[in-house]
């Protein structure tokens, strides 16, 4: 992620509560990563959009290294190449509540 800036060269943004789906590994490994680089989840996820969106890459070498060890963690073993084959099993049915 990007260097600390200046108090003055800070943005300031209105942030939202969302709830999105997400397959569950991957979100495992994206808490842990957050965690190990001392961001929320949220920060994480703004910078790498960010990146994604300028069209560059959001890590470092150092920090792909923790991620290929969190997937081996979490069991993790979808690529890029996954991101449009996704789908979801039939959702189970819910309960009704008495």
């Amino acid at each position: 992620m990007a260097p600390d800036r200046s108090d003055e060269q800070r943005r300031t943004v209105v942030r939202v509560q969302t709830g999105v789906r997400m397959e569950k590994r991957i979100l495992l490994v994206l808490k842990a990563l957050a965690g190990t680089l001392d961001l929320s989840l949220g920060d994480l996820l703004e910078g790498i959009v960010l990146h994604a969106f300028a069209g560059k890459a959001p890590f470092s070498a150092e920090t792909r290294g923790k991620i290929d060890a969190l997937k081996r963690v979490y069991g993790l073993e979808l690529t890029a190449e996954d991101s449009h084959l996704l789908r979801e099993d039939a959702p189970l049915p819910r309960r009704r509540r008495r």
